[in-house]
């Protein structure tokens, strides 16, 4: 990005300040790319994947200009689904924190009077499903004659959900003038359609690249975690894994710094790197790291540049990475000179298909891990211990210690002495007071059979918009989806079983009806 930062790209005092307190260093390429486009008030149409950062990139310049002098609808962001219009709708509010900005998620699935009550008391940007957006512009409560902004992303996912009919009338119910952003992984023929008919013939076109980059010498696993418990995971992992030299990855510089502390006050031998450290304190952690007096080593995507380090065995990514570029270099700093290396995720259910997506593009398989028990760590601290005990007679260096044991052997069980002194060495090595001996998800899956695949055009996103409309359940209850080609397999919450046989078996996934029943594998978390 040659070093540009979110300053130098026109965005006010405000907008600069809720970025910096999200924590984020230097703007992704598309966010470098599409702001000043934005700001200089040009029609843009962004190609670009999901995972990119694509929410700021249109989401900062939006809130830098918009015009809050009157009353009403300023800003519309159309979205495939309910989960995208909620996480697009969290993350604007976030770059939102001090601007004076009202916004409101729509989408199907709530009480329709709840939201009509909130537009009537005053609304600046609305994000929302094509559908519920029209059904309130309908109903004469939602009205986009003075929008300045109209947002259209993920427009090909839209397209595929049938959407193309209601955006266009979207389209035409809003302001001539307005400015429009599109946003698209592909550019299929009725998108560019839709962008020659409705936008400016000055649009801007940016297209961000993906760089494919091999992993095949990565183990690529993930942890279903809460968010509560992210930290006593980590903890977990490490106890288990004993990596010999980790790097620990946090989206933030505040993220580095909090994570650090707690890991060094539980007595792990771990320093932090990002960008606001000095290079001389930067230079000399990273001199430590390779040198192998320090085993974990916490950064940010930005620190972690020019890391050039043979012996890493681990990369955990404890905050999930902002796009799928960062996660791809990230576990890169594993597997060096063909050596293999483990790469872990901590993942919380809202960002199970941020990892699906990325799967998608590394055209990797990232597998899920159960979260390390009590019992798991116990074992593996014992066979550890039991290892350097091995080695310490072969060597015969303990011959110093035979006379007082000698001693002991007067007075105790030689077992239960060896057993106190293991104790003593575990308990000094476990630095977490754990509780409770798993944690994670409450809930054990079962594997559901359904019997639609690839052929019938589905995808994971569909399958949890149908599971949403049919039954009420959301992705939090869903775990592993994997489409084949004529059928599917869902691991599903025992919860949520029920209501997917009684209320989705029979109904119309696209142009087929689904069948669902229980496959003779279960699967526990």
């Amino acid at each position: 990005m040659n070093d540009i930062k979110f300053y130098n790209l026109g965005l006010n005092k405000n907008i600069l300040k809720s970025i910096d307190d999200m924590g984020f260093e230097e703007p992704s390429q598309i966010q470098a790319e599409v702001i000043p486009v934005l700001l200089e008030g040009y029609d843009a149409i962004g190609q670009a994947q999901t995972g990119t950062g694509k929410t700021l990139a249109f989401g900062a310049p939006i809130l830098n200009q918009l015009d809050t002098s009157f009353k009403g609808v300023k800003a519309i962001v159309l979205t495939p689904t309910r989960e995208l219009a909620i996480q697009v709708n969290d993350e604007i509010a976030r770059i939102a924190k001090y601007s004076r900005v009202k916004l409101l998620p729509v989408y199907g699935g709530q009480p329709i009077d709840r939201q009509i009550r909130a537009l009537k008391s005053g609304i600046d940007i609305v994000v929302g499903t094509p559908g519920r957006i029209l059904d309130l512009i309908r109903r004469n409560v939602l009205h986009l004659e003075n929008i300045q902004f109209l947002v259209l992303d993920e427009a090909d996912e839209m397209l595929n959900m049938g959407f193309i009919d209601d955006i266009e009338e979207i389209i035409k119910n809003s302001n001539s003038s307005r400015q429009t952003l599109l946003f698209s992984a592909t550019m299929p023929a009725e998108i560019k359609k839709l962008s020659k008919r409705y936008m400016k013939n000055d649009t801007k076109h940016i297209s961000i690249i993906k760089n494919t980059m091999t992993v095949s010498t990565i183990d690529q696993y993930y942890f279903e975690i809460k968010h509560k418990d992210r930290f006593e995971s980590l903890c977990r992992i490490l106890d288990v894994d004993e990596p010999s030299s980790a790097i620990i990855f946090c989206n933030t510089k505040r993220g580095v710094d909090e994570l650090v502390e707690s890991l060094q006050i539980r007595g792990y031998n771990v320093e932090g790197m990002h960008g606001d450290m000095s290079q001389n304190l930067r230079l000399n952690t990273l001199r430590k790291f390779k040198e192998g007096s320090l085993e974990f080593l916490v950064a940010t995507d930005v620190a972690a540049r020019g890391i050039d380090v043979e012996n890493v065995t681990h990369v955990i990514n404890y905050d999930i990475p902002q796009d799928i570029e960062s996660y791809v270099h990230r576990i890169g700093r594993t597997g060096r000179a063909n050596k293999t290396g483990i790469a872990y995720s901590l993942v919380t259910p809202r960002e199970y298909m941020t990892l699906k997506q990325i799967e998608k593009s590394t055209k990797g398989k990232i597998k899920r891990k159960d979260l390390p028990t009590i019992d798991d760590i116990f074992y593996s601290k014992y066979n550890n211990i039991i290892n350097r005990i091995k080695e310490s007679i072969e060597k015969e260096d303990y011959k110093r210690f035979v006379p007082l044991t000698a001693e002991l052997d007067e007075e105790f069980n030689l077992v239960e002495v060896a057993a106190a002194l293991m104790h003593m060495v575990y308990s000094k090595e476990i630095s977490y007071e754990y509780t409770e001996n798993s944690i994670g998800s409450d809930n054990s899956y079962v594997r559901l059979f359904l019997t639609i695949g690839r052929m019938d055009r589905v995808n994971p996103k569909s399958m949890l918009q149908f599971f949403n409309d049919t039954a009420g359940v959301n992705k939090e209850d869903i775990g592993d989806i994997d489409i084949m080609e004529k059928f599917s397999f869902v691991d599903v919450s025992e919860r949520a079983v029920e209501a997917l046989l009684k209320k989705s078996n029979g109904k119309r996934l696209g142009n087929r009806k689904v069948k669902i029943e229980v496959s003779k594998g279960r699967k526990n978390k």
